[in-house]
């Protein structure tokens, strides 16, 4: 099969030009006004000299897509600058992806099965001087259970049943059933100061106040954030530089040019056909992460609701093309929910390979003639390099697929307005932690099958919830692998929603202008622990 570049085209020129359908991905925020070009007059080159000196200026790949409140959050870039303005009792290494203990003294004591108790360590306070007690934590906690909140964070601990605070610097958790991750699963929940939140939730949600080693400064939406270190901050990681300025920069070519420029230390999400030339002059890095393309369907469509037509449209891809000429090889098809490097991963029964004879057999027994559709993708810069091959593979086994290219904010409102066919859409709910349980329950419980693709109504949909259920509530490791075997294999075989690949982060940094700098397994960068040399 041809490609897609006319004959004679250089491969670097054929990207770019499929790049240029759009902006990066986003989500509408009315966090602030837009600003202009980013300004030199707040630039800080300077080297860091003694420790807590100096300014980071780092290229975030996404705009602000909404605020900050961290129960609500789910921007990748708020998100991220949230690891350094707020902690939680416990939270994960940006690194890693392991629970340690931040605002707690220690990891959450098990009293008994269903009952576990943090202490705060002494003299921790949030960036307005005020202290951190007890009654913040479960304050944040409640809002969070509250459904009225409609706090994203509530899906991952409907364990807990009641949180009370014992005296000012001892919460106790009672649990609705034991379960076994509680200690590392709470780190979905960042402390905020109650006083501040219940005085003015929507000026709080623009202008966070947490206890992090970073306070935050200003925000404009395409433009920047600036944070400052915390003088104040007591806890197990300060701020190793005076200031952060993240410039928000969704052009790749602007980001590449901000590193190579010096203009910033590090950037995220470099473009794949730029990685060789970076890594001549800069350090640069892929890093393997749960981070997915997906393939959604609106199962309330009835040709969609026939599983037979979602594996054919899975089948007919050519995925490893796609990865070869668009990615430059740095992905890995999906062989399963999990990519093959974590540590519970299970080869699903049903692997997709490329199969354009069974793709059509499969179309035909399902009665689907032409099948023609609109596919939303947003424009996200990787993403938009793959859109005309997935165009393409389907066109090869007779589909046709017309392509929508727009910001997220633009097509989750089609997608929450039920106005859609089919979806790809990148997807990293690592995020938020890197267990089983949390990434299943992301994509397969609640908000998404309910709301988004519709297979709320069928009997599979609820064997997952059964079946997520019971493994949450297994005393043993084995149990729980083999119910989560069970659950991939029943959503790789449905295909309402399933990944089609799981790519590397590749990401530049300047090792002589920071020190400790590492990149992370999911979106977004870290600045925890890192100095400015």
């Amino acid at each position: 099969m041809p490609e897609l570049r006319p004959a004679g085209i250089e491969r670097r020129t054929f990207l770019r030009c499929t790049s240029a359908l759009g902006a990066a991905a986003a989500v509408t925020a009315g966090l602030s006004a837009c600003g202009g070009p980013s300004s030199t007059a707040d630039r800080a080159d300077e080297g860091g000299g003694s420790e807590g000196n100096g300014t980071i200026e780092a290229g975030l790949s996404y705009p602000l897509s909404t605020g900050f409140d961290p129960m609500i959050t789910s921007g990748a870039t708020p998100y991220a600058a949230n690891m350094h303005i707020f902690e939680g009792l416990v939270d994960l290494d940006p690194v890693t992806l392991m629970a340690r203990p931040t605002l707690a003294t220690r990891m959450p004591q098990k009293i008994n099965a269903t009952t576990y108790r943090a202490t705060l360590r002494d003299g921790a306070t949030f960036h307005d001087g005020s202290p951190v007690t007890a009654e913040d934590v479960v304050f944040s906690f409640e809002r969070i259970l509250d459904e009225k909140n409609a706090s994203l964070m509530a899906q991952f601990v409907p364990f807990i049943d009641t949180v009370t605070a014992v005296d000012p610097k001892t919460v106790e958790f009672k649990l609705k059933y034991a379960f076994a991750l509680f200690p590392s699963r709470i780190a979905v929940a960042r402390i905020v100061p109650k006083k501040i939140v219940e005085a003015d939730v929507k000026g709080f949600d623009a202008k966070p106040v947490g206890s992090g080693p970073y306070k935050f400064i200003e925000a404009t939406r395409e433009d920047k954030i600036v944070f400052e270190r915390f003088d104040e901050y007591n806890g197990p990681h300060p701020a190793k530089a005076r200031k952060m300025v993240w410039r928000l920069m969704s052009d790749q070519s602007a980001r590449v040019s901000a590193m190579e420029s010096g203009r910033v230390q590090a950037i995220e999400d470099v473009p794949y056909i730029d990685v060789k030339r970076l890594s001549a002059t800069t350090k640069t890095e892929s890093v393997q992460s749960f981070g997915l393309l997906f393939l959604m369907f609106n199962t309330a469509d009835r040709r969609f609701a026939d599983k037979r037509v979602r594996q054919a449209l899975h089948y007919a891809l050519d995925t490893e093309k796609i990865i070869t000429t668009a990615m430059v090889g740095n992905a890995t098809a999906a062989s399963g929910y999990l990519p093959s490097t974590h540590p519970d991963f299970h080869r699903a029964a049903t692997v997709y390979t490329h199969d354009v004879a069974r793709a059509r057999k499969l179309l035909a027994a399902a009665g689907v003639g032409r099948l023609k559709f609109t596919v939303l993708t947003t424009d996200t810069g990787w993403v938009k390099d793959i859109a005309p091959l997935l165009k393409e593979s389907w066109a090869e086994a007779g589909v046709e697929a017309t392509l929508s290219i727009a910001q997220s904010a633009a097509q989750y409102a089609k997608v929450d307005g039920g106005d859609f066919e089919v979806v790809v859409a990148p997807g990293d709910p690592s995020v938020f932690g890197n267990d089983v349980d949390l990434l299943m329950r992301w994509f397969y419980y609640g908000f998404w099958p309910e709301k988004r693709y519709g297979w709320s109504r069928t009997a599979e949909y609820k064997q997952v919830k059964q079946l997520l259920d019971k493994a949450a509530q297994a005393a043993d490791e084995e149990t729980r692998k083999q119910v989560w075997g069970r659950i991939t294999d029943l959503v790789a075989d449905e295909a309402a929603l399933y990944p089609i690949l799981h790519r590397k982060l590749p990401t530049a940094w300047n090792e002589k202008a920071l020190s400790g700098f590492k990149p992370l397994p999911t979106t977004g960068l870290s600045f925890v622990d890192v100095g400015r040399a």
